[in-house]
């Protein structure tokens, strides 16, 4: 017990040290704000601000707007931002130096003098990337991520980096070190997760450009929480090198890094600048596949696919009227829209995205939270991994009358062997193959789908895990997929929720219709897809609707 004990005031001490760096960082934000204010008054801050990114981009390259007014004006709307639902764990420091340098650079790249916010787990130099991890504390990245290197090559200034849950796997955004990160629009809802301190802190304002990563939704639900843009591209488009993954290893649920911005031309500009020379050379397994212009400007109908739901998680009233409204829209504006049905998706869920990322059992999914002091929003599975066979196999049996998803994730969360994990990919890669086909019977380009929304209370994603359908599904196949705030949640919408039953009306569509209770007025999104490599279509789709 006094083992215990002294180690636990060990890890306290761990934690309280991490925290007085983050307030120590807001405190440096806040002094570099005022020292810039004091010395350049006349300086418009809210016109700085409200410029989109192409256009900023624009007039830092021609001179028009010194790269320190937009430094600085960044810096402190950040700190307003992080105060108000703590985002930020850290400001990178070497940023101001970084923008000392960038001044006397002569070749100037996409991104020259844009402040960009990192998420957590992607390596900077010099600093942790913790995944909400006391263990991962005081252990600084040797070397910046290829993503990071390569936007700095093209005149990036990363200055922050944002907070995460504990382990990535989950859609809220909490852990022990940092604490909880509130939404931007509204403090008693989640940002989403697990680029939950990117989609708060550029929802909000404080970032024009942020980089996270996505393994079941990690980019979209917090720019769909947060009522901005994200896209998921094809898992090998972007590096990951240097990029911690919360699941090391797995790869049946494909992850993705990409951006998150207020409008899809500022996403468009972001790959356009990371889809270059230095992407391919630093990395030689992403594909040398510089971003199309001609299919990003291409004006032609498309053919669009589309759904309502999955099946499996019921969509919200707003969730369903955003899908049918966009539908409208783009049918109005000459394209030609398609049903698409959705089958089995419970199986995918099941069989395909929880089996193939716990197909160890969970066994090295808990060795992460080994020596931790809270096991996060994680509870269930970690619970499940740490439980012997027999005991998963009776509880599967018990409960399949009851309550069939449950005894559904208890069987998906057994230990595989070799050639069953085997068995799983080749099933994956035929089901992927299988969907293209049906794609392609019905001639798409794109495909319109519903994202979860609007932003579920914070607490309510750790009892929702079942809640990822209309996302994960997306990165089993592997499919580039943005989101787009298309509607705002009316009086009417929250009426129609009080009849809102669930496909299965257990007790996680119960929890679900009250999660998405009291919503009015937050944004509802839609998820824009297209076939693998295709992300300059799935671009080109999104601008349409957000144009719409």
């Amino acid at each position: 017990l006094l083992l215990r004990w002294r180690r636990r005031r060990a890890l306290w001490r761990k934690v309280a040290e991490a925290q007085e760096r983050q307030e120590l960082s807001l405190v440096r934000m806040e002094a570099a704000a005022q020292r810039f204010r004091e010395q350049h008054p006349s300086v418009k801050v809210v016109s700085v601000l409200s410029l989109p990114l192409p256009e900023l981009s624009k007039k830092l390259r021609d001179g028009s707007l010194p790269l320190d007014h937009v430094f600085y004006a960044y810096v402190g709307k950040a700190l307003q931002i992080a105060t108000e639902t703590n985002c930020i764990t850290e400001f990178l420091q070497e940023s101001e130096t970084q923008l000392r340098k960038a001044k006397l650079m002569e070749k100037q790249g996409l991104l020259y003098g844009v402040p960009v916010s990192i998420k957590d787990s992607i390596d900077c130099q010099g600093h942790d990337s913790t995944l909400g991890f006391i263990k991962n504390l005081n252990k600084p990245a040797a070397e910046d991520s290829v993503v990071v290197q390569v936007l700095k090559r093209q005149g990036a200034i990363p200055f922050v980096k944002t907070n995460v849950p504990q382990s990535l796997i989950s859609y809220d955004c909490k852990n022990l070190i940092f604490g909880q990160t509130r939404n931007p629009l509204l403090y008693t809802r989640t940002p989403g997760g697990s680029s939950g301190g990117e989609g708060a802190l550029v929802g909000g304002g404080g970032s024009i450009l942020g980089i996270g990563t996505d393994v079941g939704g990690s980019l979209r639900f917090p720019a769909a929480f947060c009522g901005i843009c994200a896209i998921k591209p094809t898992g090998k488009r972007l590096s990951k090198r240097g990029v911690m993954a919360g699941v090391v290893g797995q790869k049946a649920v494909a992850a993705a890094v990409g951006p998150l911005a207020k409008d899809v031309e500022s996403l468009a500009l972001c790959l356009r600048a990371l889809l270059c020379e230095d992407m391919f050379s630093l990395d030689s397994t992403v594909p040398p596949l510089p971003f199309n212009e001609e299919v990003y400007s291409s004006t032609k109908p498309l053919r669009i696919g589309y759904y309502e739901t999955d099946f499996f998680t019921m969509p919200s009233p707003a969730m369903r009227r955003a899908v049918r409204e966009t539908k409208q829209l783009l049918e109005e504006a000459g394209h030609t829209l398609v049903p698409f049905e959705l089958t089995n998706v419970d199986y995918v869920i099941f069989n395909y995205c929880v089996r193939g990322m716990f197909a160890d059992g969970g066994s090295s999914f808990v060795r992460k939270f080994k020596g931790e002091m809270e096991k996060g929003g994680m509870g269930l599975f970690f619970w499940l991994a740490k439980a012997p066979h027999w005991l998963k196999t009776l509880l599967s049996w018990i409960s399949k009358p009851f309550v069939p998803r449950f005894s559904s994730i208890i069987r998906s969360m057994k230990e595989n062997t070799v050639d069953e994990v085997w068995s799983l990919h080749h099933e994956i890669e035929d089901f992927c193959h299988q969907f293209i086909s049906q794609w392609k019977k019905l001639n798409l380009d794109v495909m319109l789908c519903p994202m979860l929304g609007p932003a579920l209370g914070i607490g309510y994603p750790a009892k929702l895990s079942v809640a990822v359908s209309y996302t994960m599904l997306y990165n089993a196949l592997d499919f580039p997929a943005g989101v787009v705030p298309v509607t705002l949640v009316t009086d009417e919408d929250e009426e129609q929720l009080k009849g809102y039953k669930g496909y299965y009306q257990d007790w996680w569509d119960r929890t679900l219709a009250k999660a998405f209770c009291g919503s009015v007025g937050m944004p509802v999104a839609v998820q824009c897809v297209a076939l693998p490599w295709q992300e300059e279509l799935c671009l080109r789709f999104m601008k349409e609707v957000e144009t719409l």
